[in-house]
Protein backbone atom coordinates (compact mmCIF):
# COMPACT_ATOMS: atom_id res chain seq x y z
CA UNK A 1 0.00 0.00 0.00
CA UNK A 2 3.10 2.70 0.94
CA UNK A 3 4.63 1.75 -2.59
CA UNK A 4 1.31 2.00 -4.31
CA UNK A 5 0.67 5.24 -2.62
CA UNK A 6 4.60 6.98 -2.85
CA UNK A 7 3.83 6.49 -6.38
CA UNK A 8 0.78 7.77 -6.71
CA UNK A 9 2.40 11.19 -5.27
CA UNK A 10 5.40 10.81 -7.76
CA UNK A 11 2.58 10.49 -10.64
CA UNK A 12 0.63 13.44 -9.20
CA UNK A 13 3.84 15.34 -8.61
CA UNK A 14 5.14 14.77 -12.43
CA UNK A 15 1.93 15.46 -13.65
CA UNK A 16 1.68 19.03 -12.30
CA UNK A 17 5.39 19.63 -13.11
CA UNK A 18 4.36 18.53 -16.68
CA UNK A 19 1.22 20.81 -16.82
CA UNK A 20 2.71 23.80 -15.36
CA UNK A 21 5.57 23.40 -18.02
CA UNK A 22 3.37 23.28 -20.77
CA UNK A 23 1.53 26.15 -19.33
CA UNK A 24 4.52 28.28 -19.26
CA UNK A 25 5.39 27.19 -23.27
CA UNK A 26 1.90 27.87 -24.22
CA UNK A 27 1.62 31.02 -22.85
CA UNK A 28 -1.63 29.35 -20.71
CA UNK A 29 -2.83 31.42 -18.06
CA UNK A 30 -3.55 29.00 -15.42
CA UNK A 31 -2.17 25.57 -15.12
CA UNK A 32 -4.94 22.44 -15.18
CA UNK A 33 -6.88 21.96 -12.08
CA UNK A 34 -7.06 18.57 -10.71
CA UNK A 35 -9.18 17.22 -8.08
CA UNK A 36 -7.59 14.26 -6.06
CA UNK A 37 -10.17 12.23 -4.07
CA UNK A 38 -9.95 8.68 -2.87
CA UNK A 39 -12.82 5.77 -2.00
CA UNK A 40 -13.25 1.77 -1.07
CA UNK A 41 -12.05 -0.15 -3.62
CA UNK A 42 -13.63 -2.10 -6.16
CA UNK A 43 -14.43 1.02 -8.41
CA UNK A 44 -17.16 -0.52 -10.94
CA UNK A 45 -17.37 1.07 -14.33
CA UNK A 46 -19.83 -0.34 -15.93
CA UNK A 47 -23.07 1.34 -14.80
CA UNK A 48 -24.94 -1.46 -15.03
CA UNK A 49 -23.12 -3.09 -12.40
CA UNK A 50 -22.98 -0.08 -10.35
CA UNK A 51 -24.30 -0.82 -6.68
CA UNK A 52 -22.08 0.74 -3.99
CA UNK A 53 -20.19 4.48 -3.07
CA UNK A 54 -17.57 4.47 -5.26
CA UNK A 55 -19.28 2.82 -8.30
CA UNK A 56 -21.92 5.57 -7.72
CA UNK A 57 -19.40 8.45 -8.04
CA UNK A 58 -18.13 7.24 -11.07
CA UNK A 59 -21.83 6.68 -12.60
CA UNK A 60 -23.24 10.05 -11.90
CA UNK A 61 -20.09 11.74 -13.88
CA UNK A 62 -19.68 9.64 -16.81
CA UNK A 63 -23.30 9.19 -17.43
CA UNK A 64 -26.51 10.86 -17.09
CA UNK A 65 -30.01 9.79 -16.57
CA UNK A 66 -33.77 10.55 -17.14
CA UNK A 67 -34.26 12.62 -14.12
CA UNK A 68 -32.01 13.67 -11.39
CA UNK A 69 -33.14 14.52 -7.39
CA UNK A 70 -34.08 18.13 -7.09
CA UNK A 71 -31.38 20.40 -4.85
CA UNK A 72 -32.99 21.12 -1.65
CA UNK A 73 -36.37 19.34 -1.65
CA UNK A 74 -38.36 16.76 -2.50
CA UNK A 75 -39.07 15.37 -5.56
CA UNK A 76 -37.08 14.63 -9.16
CA UNK A 77 -36.41 17.42 -11.97
CA UNK A 78 -35.89 16.27 -15.81
CA UNK A 79 -32.13 16.05 -16.91
CA UNK A 80 -32.31 14.02 -20.22
CA UNK A 81 -36.29 13.79 -20.32
CA UNK A 82 -37.65 17.01 -21.07
CA UNK A 83 -40.86 15.61 -19.47
CA UNK A 84 -43.04 13.17 -19.27
CA UNK A 85 -46.82 11.80 -18.75
CA UNK A 86 -48.52 8.76 -17.57
CA UNK A 87 -51.13 6.61 -19.80
CA UNK A 88 -52.39 4.12 -16.92
CA UNK A 89 -49.38 2.23 -15.66
CA UNK A 90 -47.13 3.09 -18.46
CA UNK A 91 -44.74 6.33 -17.98
CA UNK A 92 -43.70 7.97 -21.36
CA UNK A 93 -40.78 10.29 -21.48
CA UNK A 94 -39.49 12.50 -24.14
CA UNK A 95 -36.25 12.90 -24.84
CA UNK A 96 -33.81 16.29 -25.21
CA UNK A 97 -32.65 16.60 -28.93
CA UNK A 98 -29.42 18.45 -27.67
CA UNK A 99 -27.64 15.42 -26.03
CA UNK A 100 -24.57 13.81 -27.71
CA UNK A 101 -22.69 11.20 -25.64
CA UNK A 102 -19.05 11.75 -25.47
CA UNK A 103 -18.38 9.33 -28.63
CA UNK A 104 -20.47 11.96 -30.44
CA UNK A 105 -23.28 9.85 -31.24
CA UNK A 106 -26.45 11.65 -30.65
CA UNK A 107 -29.00 10.33 -27.50
CA UNK A 108 -32.27 8.38 -28.80
CA UNK A 109 -34.52 6.50 -28.00
CA UNK A 110 -33.29 3.32 -29.24
CA UNK A 111 -30.37 4.33 -26.47
CA UNK A 112 -32.49 4.53 -23.54
CA UNK A 113 -34.26 1.16 -24.35
CA UNK A 114 -31.07 -0.68 -24.86
CA UNK A 115 -29.63 0.79 -21.67
CA UNK A 116 -32.87 -0.74 -19.46
CA UNK A 117 -33.03 -4.40 -21.72
CA UNK A 118 -29.00 -4.37 -20.67
CA UNK A 119 -29.66 -3.74 -16.99
CA UNK A 120 -32.49 -6.27 -17.04
CA UNK A 121 -30.56 -8.65 -19.09
CA UNK A 122 -27.45 -8.65 -16.73
CA UNK A 123 -29.95 -8.68 -13.70
CA UNK A 124 -26.22 -7.13 -12.04
CA UNK A 125 -26.15 -3.54 -10.14
CA UNK A 126 -29.41 -2.30 -9.45
CA UNK A 127 -31.65 -3.89 -11.67
CA UNK A 128 -33.61 -4.90 -9.16
CA UNK A 129 -35.92 -1.59 -8.49
CA UNK A 130 -36.95 -2.11 -12.28
CA UNK A 131 -38.62 -5.75 -11.48
CA UNK A 132 -42.14 -4.31 -11.98
CA UNK A 133 -41.31 -3.08 -15.57
CA UNK A 134 -42.30 -5.31 -18.42
CA UNK A 135 -40.30 -3.38 -20.83
CA UNK A 136 -39.33 -0.31 -22.72
CA UNK A 137 -39.82 0.73 -26.60
CA UNK A 138 -39.19 3.77 -28.93
CA UNK A 139 -42.50 5.09 -29.67
CA UNK A 140 -40.41 7.64 -32.05
CA UNK A 141 -36.78 9.16 -32.06
CA UNK A 142 -37.37 11.26 -29.22
CA UNK A 143 -40.11 9.35 -26.97
CA UNK A 144 -39.69 6.32 -24.85
CA UNK A 145 -42.73 4.53 -23.10
CA UNK A 146 -42.15 2.27 -20.12
CA UNK A 147 -44.54 -0.92 -19.56
CA UNK A 148 -45.02 -1.74 -15.96
CA UNK A 149 -46.87 -4.03 -14.98
CA UNK A 150 -48.76 -2.51 -12.18
CA UNK A 151 -49.27 0.56 -10.71
CA UNK A 152 -45.55 1.31 -9.02
CA UNK A 153 -44.61 3.97 -6.75
CA UNK A 154 -40.82 4.70 -6.49
CA UNK A 155 -40.86 4.56 -10.24
CA UNK A 156 -39.82 7.75 -11.13
CA UNK A 157 -36.95 7.61 -8.41
CA UNK A 158 -35.27 4.36 -9.92
CA UNK A 159 -34.50 6.29 -12.98
CA UNK A 160 -31.62 7.85 -11.13
CA UNK A 161 -30.37 4.17 -11.46
CA UNK A 162 -30.61 3.68 -15.03
CA UNK A 163 -27.50 5.55 -16.51
CA UNK A 164 -28.27 5.84 -20.26
CA UNK A 165 -25.13 4.12 -22.67
CA UNK A 166 -24.26 4.61 -26.27
CA UNK A 167 -25.98 1.70 -28.06
CA UNK A 168 -23.87 2.16 -30.88
CA UNK A 169 -20.79 2.45 -29.38
CA UNK A 170 -21.59 -0.58 -27.24
CA UNK A 171 -22.39 -2.72 -30.14
CA UNK A 172 -19.04 -1.91 -32.05
CA UNK A 173 -17.39 -3.49 -28.67
CA UNK A 174 -19.09 -6.23 -28.27
CA UNK A 175 -17.06 -9.11 -26.21
CA UNK A 176 -17.57 -13.06 -26.48
CA UNK A 177 -20.61 -14.26 -25.57
CA UNK A 178 -23.97 -16.26 -26.60
CA UNK A 179 -26.84 -14.98 -28.62
CA UNK A 180 -26.62 -11.46 -30.68
CA UNK A 181 -25.79 -9.56 -27.88
CA UNK A 182 -23.00 -11.63 -26.71
CA UNK A 183 -21.43 -10.12 -23.24
CA UNK A 184 -23.80 -6.80 -23.64
CA UNK A 185 -20.34 -5.30 -24.10
CA UNK A 186 -19.31 -5.92 -19.96
CA UNK A 187 -15.78 -6.77 -21.18
CA UNK A 188 -15.55 -3.39 -23.27
CA UNK A 189 -17.98 -1.16 -20.36
CA UNK A 190 -15.69 -2.64 -17.30
CA UNK A 191 -12.63 -0.47 -18.52
CA UNK A 192 -14.04 2.10 -21.21
CA UNK A 193 -17.16 4.74 -20.55
CA UNK A 194 -20.08 4.61 -23.37
CA UNK A 195 -21.70 7.63 -21.43
CA UNK A 196 -22.60 11.40 -22.11
CA UNK A 197 -21.64 12.42 -18.65
CA UNK A 198 -19.65 15.83 -17.53
CA UNK A 199 -16.30 14.28 -17.42
CA UNK A 200 -14.68 11.31 -19.76
CA UNK A 201 -12.89 8.35 -18.23
CA UNK A 202 -9.02 8.95 -19.46
CA UNK A 203 -8.02 5.74 -17.57
CA UNK A 204 -9.31 3.06 -15.40
CA UNK A 205 -7.94 0.68 -12.75
CA UNK A 206 -11.20 -0.51 -10.47
CA UNK A 207 -8.10 -1.21 -7.70
CA UNK A 208 -6.25 1.92 -7.71
CA UNK A 209 -7.22 4.76 -9.45
CA UNK A 210 -10.00 6.52 -11.90
CA UNK A 211 -8.56 9.57 -13.77
CA UNK A 212 -11.34 11.88 -15.64
CA UNK A 213 -11.31 15.08 -17.45
CA UNK A 214 -13.63 17.77 -18.86
CA UNK A 215 -16.39 16.99 -21.55
CA UNK A 216 -16.09 19.79 -23.28
CA UNK A 217 -19.08 18.90 -25.50
CA UNK A 218 -21.33 18.39 -22.46
CA UNK A 219 -24.71 19.39 -23.35
CA UNK A 220 -25.43 21.59 -20.06
CA UNK A 221 -21.79 23.02 -19.82
CA UNK A 222 -19.21 22.58 -17.52
CA UNK A 223 -18.37 25.38 -15.46
CA UNK A 224 -14.29 27.04 -16.04
CA UNK A 225 -14.39 26.68 -12.37
CA UNK A 226 -14.98 22.82 -12.34
CA UNK A 227 -12.19 20.81 -11.90
CA UNK A 228 -10.51 20.25 -15.42
CA UNK A 229 -9.36 16.52 -14.58
CA UNK A 230 -10.19 14.15 -11.54
CA UNK A 231 -8.25 11.51 -10.18
CA UNK A 232 -10.04 9.08 -7.79
CA UNK A 233 -8.37 6.88 -6.01
CA UNK A 234 -9.27 3.36 -4.14
CA UNK A 235 -8.31 2.19 -0.83
CA UNK A 236 -5.95 4.67 0.62
CA UNK A 237 -5.59 3.90 3.89
CA UNK A 238 -6.35 6.75 7.20
CA UNK A 239 -2.87 7.75 7.48
CA UNK A 240 -1.81 8.20 3.76
CA UNK A 241 -4.94 10.30 3.92
CA UNK A 242 -4.21 12.31 6.47
CA UNK A 243 -0.35 13.09 5.35
CA UNK A 244 -1.63 14.00 1.53
CA UNK A 245 -4.25 16.15 2.51
CA UNK A 246 -1.65 17.76 4.63
CA UNK A 247 0.58 18.26 2.09
CA UNK A 248 -1.86 19.88 -0.35
CA UNK A 249 -1.58 16.59 -2.33
CA UNK A 250 -5.23 15.10 -1.78
CA UNK A 251 -8.34 17.28 -1.98
CA UNK A 252 -11.52 15.17 -0.68
CA UNK A 253 -11.35 12.06 1.66
CA UNK A 254 -13.50 9.23 1.78
CA UNK A 255 -16.35 8.84 4.55
CA UNK A 256 -14.43 6.14 6.38
CA UNK A 257 -11.91 7.79 8.42
CA UNK A 258 -12.12 7.86 12.09
CA UNK A 259 -13.23 10.57 14.08
CA UNK A 260 -10.11 11.39 15.58
CA UNK A 261 -7.94 11.50 12.29
CA UNK A 262 -10.71 13.74 11.04
CA UNK A 263 -10.19 15.61 13.83
CA UNK A 264 -6.79 16.31 13.23
CA UNK A 265 -7.07 17.45 9.84
CA UNK A 266 -9.70 20.09 11.49
CA UNK A 267 -7.38 21.25 13.06
CA UNK A 268 -4.80 21.39 10.77
CA UNK A 269 -7.23 23.80 9.10
CA UNK A 270 -9.61 21.11 6.37
CA UNK A 271 -13.31 21.63 5.64
CA UNK A 272 -15.78 19.40 6.52
CA UNK A 273 -18.24 18.24 3.64
CA UNK A 274 -21.43 16.53 4.90
CA UNK A 275 -24.09 14.46 3.30
CA UNK A 276 -26.87 13.28 4.46
CA UNK A 277 -28.53 9.91 2.02
CA UNK A 278 -31.60 8.48 3.91
CA UNK A 279 -29.22 5.69 5.12
CA UNK A 280 -27.74 4.07 8.30
CA UNK A 281 -24.97 1.87 10.24
CA UNK A 282 -26.45 -1.41 10.40
CA UNK A 283 -25.14 -4.52 12.20
CA UNK A 284 -26.03 -8.20 10.41
CA UNK A 285 -26.76 -11.58 11.68
CA UNK A 286 -26.59 -13.93 9.81
CA UNK A 287 -30.38 -15.79 10.73
CA UNK A 288 -29.84 -18.90 8.56
CA UNK A 289 -26.98 -20.49 10.96
CA UNK A 290 -27.16 -20.93 14.43
CA UNK A 291 -26.90 -19.37 17.14
CA UNK A 292 -28.66 -16.43 15.15
CA UNK A 293 -31.06 -19.04 13.23
CA UNK A 294 -33.43 -18.42 16.79
CA UNK A 295 -35.10 -15.04 17.48
CA UNK A 296 -34.82 -14.94 20.81
CA UNK A 297 -30.94 -14.97 20.57
CA UNK A 298 -31.25 -12.18 18.40
CA UNK A 299 -33.13 -10.24 20.19
CA UNK A 300 -30.46 -11.04 22.99
CA UNK A 301 -27.65 -9.32 21.03
CA UNK A 302 -30.21 -6.19 20.14
CA UNK A 303 -30.82 -5.28 23.85
CA UNK A 304 -27.31 -5.97 25.09
CA UNK A 305 -25.86 -3.85 22.60
CA UNK A 306 -24.97 -0.58 23.53
CA UNK A 307 -26.19 2.05 21.30
CA UNK A 308 -24.72 5.60 23.11
CA UNK A 309 -21.56 4.60 23.33
CA UNK A 310 -21.37 3.46 19.64
CA UNK A 311 -23.04 6.98 18.72
CA UNK A 312 -20.21 8.60 20.79
CA UNK A 313 -17.53 6.80 19.21
CA UNK A 314 -18.17 8.57 15.84
CA UNK A 315 -18.29 12.03 17.17
CA UNK A 316 -15.95 14.20 15.53
CA UNK A 317 -16.84 17.77 17.09
CA UNK A 318 -19.78 18.57 19.17
CA UNK A 319 -21.50 19.62 16.43
CA UNK A 320 -20.57 17.52 13.82
CA UNK A 321 -20.79 13.35 13.92
CA UNK A 322 -21.04 10.43 11.19
CA UNK A 323 -24.40 9.59 12.85
CA UNK A 324 -27.21 10.11 14.75
CA UNK A 325 -29.37 8.32 17.26
CA UNK A 326 -31.35 5.24 15.60
CA UNK A 327 -35.04 5.05 16.08
CA UNK A 328 -35.32 1.97 14.32
CA UNK A 329 -34.55 -0.30 11.06
CA UNK A 330 -35.90 3.19 8.57
CA UNK A 331 -33.69 5.89 9.41
CA UNK A 332 -35.34 9.07 10.83
CA UNK A 333 -37.10 11.42 7.83
CA UNK A 334 -38.14 8.18 5.63
CA UNK A 335 -41.63 6.68 5.01
CA UNK A 336 -42.56 4.65 7.77
CA UNK A 337 -39.58 5.39 10.49
CA UNK A 338 -39.83 5.92 14.72
CA UNK A 339 -40.05 9.62 15.91
CA UNK A 340 -36.46 10.88 16.52
CA UNK A 341 -37.64 11.11 19.95
CA UNK A 342 -37.64 7.16 20.18
CA UNK A 343 -34.20 6.16 20.19
CA UNK A 344 -32.65 2.84 20.55
CA UNK A 345 -31.28 1.61 23.92
CA UNK A 346 -29.44 -0.88 25.87
CA UNK A 347 -31.45 -2.68 28.26
CA UNK A 348 -29.35 -6.15 29.87
CA UNK A 349 -32.27 -6.93 31.91
CA UNK A 350 -34.40 -7.69 28.36
CA UNK A 351 -31.28 -9.34 26.97
CA UNK A 352 -31.11 -11.75 29.56
CA UNK A 353 -34.50 -12.85 29.26
CA UNK A 354 -33.86 -13.38 25.77
CA UNK A 355 -31.08 -15.51 25.91
CA UNK A 356 -32.74 -17.50 28.62
CA UNK A 357 -35.95 -18.49 25.88
CA UNK A 358 -32.89 -19.13 23.19
CA UNK A 359 -32.67 -22.65 22.14
CA UNK A 360 -28.82 -22.64 21.88
CA UNK A 361 -26.31 -22.84 25.12
CA UNK A 362 -24.15 -19.61 24.78
CA UNK A 363 -21.63 -21.17 26.69
CA UNK A 364 -21.13 -23.78 23.34
CA UNK A 365 -20.81 -21.65 20.88
CA UNK A 366 -18.59 -18.87 19.49
CA UNK A 367 -19.38 -16.09 17.22
CA UNK A 368 -17.84 -14.63 14.42
CA UNK A 369 -18.05 -10.66 14.18
CA UNK A 370 -16.45 -9.42 11.25
CA UNK A 371 -15.09 -6.01 9.94
CA UNK A 372 -14.78 -4.42 6.82
CA UNK A 373 -10.59 -4.18 6.43
CA UNK A 374 -10.76 -0.69 4.47
CA UNK A 375 -13.35 1.02 6.91
CA UNK A 376 -11.23 0.93 10.10
CA UNK A 377 -13.63 2.60 12.39
CA UNK A 378 -15.91 -1.25 12.31
CA UNK A 379 -13.17 -2.59 14.61
CA UNK A 380 -13.88 0.12 17.32
CA UNK A 381 -17.74 -1.69 16.65
CA UNK A 382 -16.84 -5.33 16.84
CA UNK A 383 -14.54 -4.81 19.78
CA UNK A 384 -17.96 -2.76 21.04
CA UNK A 385 -19.80 -5.85 20.52
CA UNK A 386 -17.27 -8.20 21.89
CA UNK A 387 -17.31 -6.77 25.13
CA UNK A 388 -20.97 -5.84 25.11
CA UNK A 389 -22.01 -9.44 24.30
CA UNK A 390 -19.46 -11.10 26.94
CA UNK A 391 -21.60 -9.94 29.97
CA UNK A 392 -24.37 -12.15 28.27
CA UNK A 393 -22.12 -14.86 28.71
CA UNK A 394 -21.55 -15.32 24.72
CA UNK A 395 -17.94 -15.74 23.66
CA UNK A 396 -16.73 -14.03 19.96
CA UNK A 397 -14.00 -13.87 17.84
CA UNK A 398 -12.97 -10.84 15.80
CA UNK A 399 -11.80 -11.43 11.84
CA UNK A 400 -10.85 -8.55 9.33
CA UNK A 401 -12.34 -9.02 5.90
CA UNK A 402 -11.53 -7.18 2.89
CA UNK A 403 -14.10 -5.75 1.12
CA UNK A 404 -13.83 -8.08 -1.74
CA UNK A 405 -13.48 -11.03 -0.06
CA UNK A 406 -16.61 -9.82 2.41
CA UNK A 407 -18.57 -10.05 -0.80
CA UNK A 408 -17.60 -13.12 -1.78
CA UNK A 409 -18.07 -15.08 1.57
CA UNK A 410 -21.88 -13.79 1.73
CA UNK A 411 -22.80 -15.40 -1.44
CA UNK A 412 -23.17 -18.86 0.45
CA UNK A 413 -24.56 -18.54 4.03
CA UNK A 414 -22.20 -21.02 5.46
CA UNK A 415 -19.50 -18.98 4.56
CA UNK A 416 -21.51 -15.48 5.87
CA UNK A 417 -20.01 -14.37 9.17
CA UNK A 418 -22.80 -14.52 12.31
CA UNK A 419 -22.44 -10.76 12.76
CA UNK A 420 -21.28 -8.40 9.44
CA UNK A 421 -21.11 -4.69 9.33
CA UNK A 422 -22.63 -2.76 6.84
CA UNK A 423 -23.70 0.65 5.83
CA UNK A 424 -26.14 0.86 2.92
CA UNK A 425 -28.40 3.70 1.40
CA UNK A 426 -31.42 4.42 -0.22
CA UNK A 427 -29.84 4.97 -3.48
CA UNK A 428 -32.56 6.32 -5.60
CA UNK A 429 -33.56 8.37 -2.25
CA UNK A 430 -36.98 6.44 -1.60
CA UNK A 431 -36.98 3.69 1.38
CA UNK A 432 -37.76 0.88 -0.97
CA UNK A 433 -34.18 1.12 -2.52
CA UNK A 434 -33.16 0.87 1.60
CA UNK A 435 -35.06 -2.05 2.82
CA UNK A 436 -36.37 -4.04 -0.18
CA UNK A 437 -32.40 -5.13 -1.18
CA UNK A 438 -31.59 -5.75 2.63
CA UNK A 439 -34.93 -7.24 3.46
CA UNK A 440 -36.52 -9.00 0.55
CA UNK A 441 -36.16 -12.93 0.35
CA UNK A 442 -35.01 -12.75 -3.16
CA UNK A 443 -31.66 -10.62 -2.04
CA UNK A 444 -30.18 -12.95 0.50
CA UNK A 445 -26.65 -13.67 -0.09
CA UNK A 446 -25.57 -9.94 -1.33
CA UNK A 447 -23.12 -7.54 0.35
CA UNK A 448 -26.67 -5.53 1.35
CA UNK A 449 -28.07 -8.95 2.79
CA UNK A 450 -26.26 -11.35 4.32
CA UNK A 451 -29.28 -12.12 6.63
CA UNK A 452 -30.46 -14.76 4.47
CA UNK A 453 -33.70 -13.43 6.46
CA UNK A 454 -36.73 -15.17 4.88
CA UNK A 455 -40.15 -13.74 6.30
CA UNK A 456 -43.27 -13.38 4.70
CA UNK A 457 -44.54 -10.58 6.15
CA UNK A 458 -42.00 -8.82 5.43
CA UNK A 459 -41.76 -9.54 1.68
CA UNK A 460 -45.09 -9.45 1.39
CA UNK A 461 -45.36 -5.68 3.25
CA UNK A 462 -42.35 -4.60 1.10
CA UNK A 463 -43.95 -5.71 -2.06
CA UNK A 464 -47.03 -3.75 -0.61
CA UNK A 465 -43.95 -0.79 -0.50
CA UNK A 466 -44.02 -0.54 -4.06
CA UNK A 467 -47.06 -0.71 -5.11
CA UNK A 468 -49.71 1.85 -2.90
CA UNK A 469 -49.46 5.34 -4.71
CA UNK A 470 -50.18 7.78 -1.74
CA UNK A 471 -48.20 9.21 0.77
CA UNK A 472 -50.57 8.01 3.82
CA UNK A 473 -50.74 4.63 2.27
CA UNK A 474 -47.10 4.40 1.85
CA UNK A 475 -46.30 5.64 5.56
CA UNK A 476 -48.51 3.20 6.90
CA UNK A 477 -47.19 0.32 4.98
CA UNK A 478 -43.43 1.36 5.67
CA UNK A 479 -44.03 1.87 9.56
CA UNK A 480 -45.60 -1.80 9.49
CA UNK A 481 -42.86 -3.30 7.80
CA UNK A 482 -40.31 -1.29 10.84
CA UNK A 483 -42.49 -3.06 13.37
CA UNK A 484 -41.99 -6.71 12.18
CA UNK A 485 -38.31 -5.81 11.71
CA UNK A 486 -37.91 -4.83 15.20
CA UNK A 487 -39.70 -7.73 16.10
CA UNK A 488 -37.84 -10.74 14.34
CA UNK A 489 -34.58 -8.97 14.49
CA UNK A 490 -32.56 -9.78 11.64
CA UNK A 491 -30.13 -6.41 12.03
CA UNK A 492 -29.09 -4.30 15.13
CA UNK A 493 -29.71 -0.65 13.80
CA UNK A 494 -26.84 1.06 15.51
CA UNK A 495 -27.38 4.69 14.15
CA UNK A 496 -28.65 6.59 11.19
CA UNK A 497 -25.64 7.27 9.02
CA UNK A 498 -24.56 10.85 8.06
CA UNK A 499 -21.27 10.82 5.63
CA UNK A 500 -18.24 13.42 6.75
CA UNK A 501 -15.65 14.00 4.48
CA UNK A 502 -12.37 16.05 5.52
CA UNK A 503 -11.76 18.58 2.59
CA UNK A 504 -8.85 20.79 1.56
CA UNK A 505 -9.24 24.39 0.97
CA UNK A 506 -8.65 24.09 -2.59
CA UNK A 507 -12.47 23.27 -3.39
CA UNK A 508 -15.82 24.08 -3.03
CA UNK A 509 -18.74 21.44 -3.14
CA UNK A 510 -22.07 23.29 -2.52
CA UNK A 511 -24.13 20.01 -2.66
CA UNK A 512 -21.94 18.27 0.21
CA UNK A 513 -21.81 21.86 2.83
CA UNK A 514 -25.28 23.87 1.92
CA UNK A 515 -28.52 22.35 3.01
CA UNK A 516 -30.61 23.89 0.20
CA UNK A 517 -27.91 22.59 -2.49
CA UNK A 518 -27.93 18.67 -1.55
CA UNK A 519 -29.40 16.21 -3.38
CA UNK A 520 -30.65 14.37 -0.13
CA UNK A 521 -29.13 10.83 -1.98
CA UNK A 522 -25.67 9.39 -1.36
CA UNK A 523 -23.06 9.88 -4.11
CA UNK A 524 -24.37 12.57 -6.12
CA UNK A 525 -23.32 15.16 -3.88
CA UNK A 526 -20.03 14.52 -5.77
CA UNK A 527 -21.04 15.65 -8.83
CA UNK A 528 -17.80 17.24 -10.22
CA UNK A 529 -19.64 19.63 -12.70
CA UNK A 530 -20.91 21.11 -9.38
CA UNK A 531 -17.43 21.41 -7.71
CA UNK A 532 -15.32 24.86 -7.86
CA UNK A 533 -11.62 24.61 -7.47
CA UNK A 534 -10.31 27.81 -5.74
CA UNK A 535 -6.72 27.64 -6.57
CA UNK A 536 -5.43 27.95 -2.75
Amino acid sequence: MQKTVRSFAAALLAASALTTAVAATTGQAAAQTVLRLDEVAVGELDPGKATDYADSILMFNVYDTLVLPKQGEVGYAPHLAESWETEGNDFIFKLRQDVKFQSGNPLTAEDVVFSFDRMKELGQGLSFVFTKVEGAEAVDEHTVRFRLSEPYSPFIASLVRLPIVDKKLVMENLGEGEGEMKDWGQAFLSSHSAGSGAYKVVSHNPQEETVMEKNPDYFLGVPDKAPDQVRLRYSLEATTVRTLISQGEHDISSQWLPPEVLKSLAADGAQFLTETGGGAFYIKMNTAKPPLDDVNCRRALSAAYDYATGIRMVAITDEIAQGSPSTGAIPVGMYGANPASEVMQRDMEAAKKYLAECKHDPSEFTLEISWIGEVPIEERFALLMQANFAELGIKSEIRKVPWALFTEQVTKPENTPNISQIFVNAVTGDPDTLMYPMYHSSAAGTWQSPEYLKDEKVDALLEKGRTVMSDEEREATYSELNDRLMEIAPTIYAYDRQSVFAASNRVKVPALSDPSKSFGMDGMGFTFRLMEMTGE
